[in-house]
């Protein structure tokens, strides 16, 4: 890859300055030694004077791209000023992906106008199109098979418009390379005009097939906007997974179609439900975005609101709740009811006509054995009907009944046995994981330490894994207990630091190939719709960056980029959280440590 050393130029230009000697810049920057400087303009400077965003594009190894680009990256020394109001599109036509591509470029083009400051307007400029050869535009369907990848190259027509031409196999690829465009375009404070580079070439394509966001929205109920807001982020940063862990003992938001008695008494309140509108909706939502929306219905643990009435939940609500489960409320499915069976098939049936899952989460952690043994008809069930007894073993071998039966239920539903992701728990543990789940049916969701030996265990009997190990990607750790005094269960608090460091490749060895990619995990206790943005990011971004990219540096080497995106989410309407004083963007290098050796950079404008 080539990086560039130059020194920097600008090619004097006329530029229209207000008459107000109080709103003329100040600033200027220039790249010296990998980081954007800043100093003063002077009446010698003034006509070659470079805007801070100016200066980052063409600052350090990546300029301001987010995650990292994988392949070639080369941008050359020049910008151009765009006209905002002549940007257009060419793409297949009367193809299965031509509407997702035209509302993907509606939202191109209103990330470049949420550029341009309020009150502000710019005039006069190049035009740009973009050309898009996509190879198969007629799949719209995420997979891990999809090829996501893309190729970016701009260059100045002989007609004076900019040319932005994008290769790839799938909409998913081109889709990308559009986040990247807008990446290469910025406004100009100084002359109050958008600027993209004149030359640029980028093949790009992410590591990891599975990048993503699991958020709880049953603890605390969160709104379909925050949700939308949270994909957007994922669409800027380049994620590609949301894992919609919808119900819990909590609460029961999800409106199932087959059984609404269900939402009716488990929601918090009619109007914090998830409707079949809702669903649909924030499926093609995410889609255009890049994001395919992954279902979770945890079972057996974790159910309890909007079971009331059926006779199917154990230890239901139970006390003390310590002795029952993790957390309260309590509940369990009793799988000794058959009539549960068929609940389960209508809700998966339900979920499966709005997701159309080619894979499904079929949750399975924190099984309480305390609860089952303290279950009278449960464990008579267990002697009579299995000869089993009241040992670890035995309830063991009665959560395999339920897994069982409830998968031969889902499958019903589903027009082919697509794979199950179930979280890490007793039943993946070495002595039971080949018995009961096997490595051809399930893929595995790590949440204990990185460097767990179960980890390494389920790589050598050929699992599939994908991360969240709390130790760095749950995103809810560090703040106060909720059932106890101090601190919670998973502090301390996770910073982007921790959450960039955290390599899938570092951890899985020479088992890497199997591990499909990671998760940051937001469980909503403390969280809700008013918090959710400034949870989640722009530390999920960090972890975008390391699952695209996998980079042999480290956090620090990506410092100045993560605070330009931060302020990139910030002006897309997502309370990302600040990660340094806003004099650290103004001033690089004098926050992070020094030392680090980034090469000198040239632009120039015409």
């Amino acid at each position: 890859m080539e990086i560039r050393r130059a020194c920097l130029l600008l090619i004097a230009f006329v530029f229209s300055y207000s008459s107000s000697a109080d709103s003329e810049p100040v600033w200027r920057w220039e790249c010296i030694s990998g980081t954007c400087q800043k100093t003063r303009i002077t009446n010698e400077t003034r006509d070659s004077a470079l805007s801070l965003p100016a200066c980052q594009l063409f600052c350090g190894e990546y300029g301001r791209l987010w995650p990292q680009p994988t392949k070639e990256y080369y941008t050359g020394n020049y910008l151009l000023h765009l006209n905002l109001n002549s940007i257009d599109l060419n793409y297949p036509q009367d193809k299965k992906s031509t509407a997702l591509a035209n509302l993907a470029f509606r939202r191109f083009a209103q990330q470049l106008r949420g550029l341009v400051p309020s009150g502000k307007s710019t005039r006069g400029g190049r035009s740009l199109v973009v050309n898009a050869q996509v190879e198969d535009p007629d799949i719209i369907r995420l997979t891990y098979a999809t090829d996501e990848s893309y190729i970016l190259k701009i260059n100045e027509l002989s007609d004076g418009r900019v040319n932005a031409s994008i290769t790839s196999n799938t909409f998913f690829g081109a889709r990308h390379a559009l986040e990247t465009l807008s990446q290469l375009i910025i406004y100009d404070d100084i002359r109050n005009e958008l600027q993209i580079v004149r030359d640029a070439s980028i093949s790009d394509s992410p590591v990891y097939p599975h990048r993503g966001l699991l958020l709880d929205t049953a603890r605390n109920f969160i709104p379909i906007d925050a949700i939308k807001r949270s994909i957007d982020g994922m669409a800027a940063s380049k994620m590609n997974i949301f894992h919609w862990h919808i119900t819990d003992s909590h609460s029961f938001p999800f409106v199932s179609k087959s059984r609404p008695e269900l939402t009716r008494l488990g929601a918090y309140s009619s109007s914090q439900v998830y409707t079949e509108d809702d669903v649909r909706d924030l499926i093609e939502y995410a889609r255009v975005r890049g994001v395919k929306v992954l279902p979770e219905f945890d079972a057996p643990a974790h159910v309890g609101e909007g079971w009331q009435d059926t006779g199917y939940v154990a230890c239901l609500n139970a006390q003390p709740w310590m002795d029952y489960c993790v957390e309260p409320p309590c509940g369990q499915f009793d799988p000794t009811k058959d009539g549960l069976y068929d609940v389960l098939e209508d809700i998966y049936g339900d979920m499966v006509d709005l997701f159309e899952p080619d894979v499904f989460h079929m949750g399975g952690d924190e099984v309480s054995n305390s609860c089952w043994n303290s279950t009278e008809s449960i464990v008579s069930w267990m002697s009579t009907e299995k000869s089993w007894g009241r040992t670890a073993t035995d309830f063991v071998k009665l959560w395999d009944y339920f897994q069982s039966k409830a998968l031969e239920r889902l499958y019903r539903k589903t027009s082919s046995n697509i794979p199950i992701i179930m979280w890490t728990s007793g039943l993946t543990e070495s002595e039971n994981v080949t018995a009961y789940l096997p490595n051809t049916t399930y893929i595995i969701q790590v949440w204990t330490t990185a460097f767990d030996l179960q980890i390494i265990e389920l790589l050598q009997r050929g699992y599939r894994l994908i991360l969240s190990n709390y130790d760095a990607l749950y995103l809810d750790c560090g703040f106060g207990g909720w059932v106890q005094g101090g601190n919670n269960w998973c502090s301390p608090y996770k910073g982007w630091d921790v959450v960039y460091s955290n390599s899938p490749a570092l951890i899985a060895g020479t088992y890497k190939e199997q591990v499909l990619g990671s998760e940051g995990a937001l469980w909503t206790e403390q969280v809700d719709g008013a918090s959710v943005d400034g949870r989640i990011w722009p530390r999920l971004a960090a972890l975008a960056e390391r699952l695209w990219a996998e980079p042999s540096t480290g956090w620090k080497a990506a410092e100045e980029r993560m605070l330009i995106h931060r302020e990139r989410l910030i002006g897309m309407g997502i309370a990302a959280e600040a990660l340094q004083p806003q004099w650290c963007l103004q001033n690089e290098g004098d926050c992070p440590a020094p030392g680090r050796a980034l090469e000198s950079a040239a632009v120039k404008r015409v």
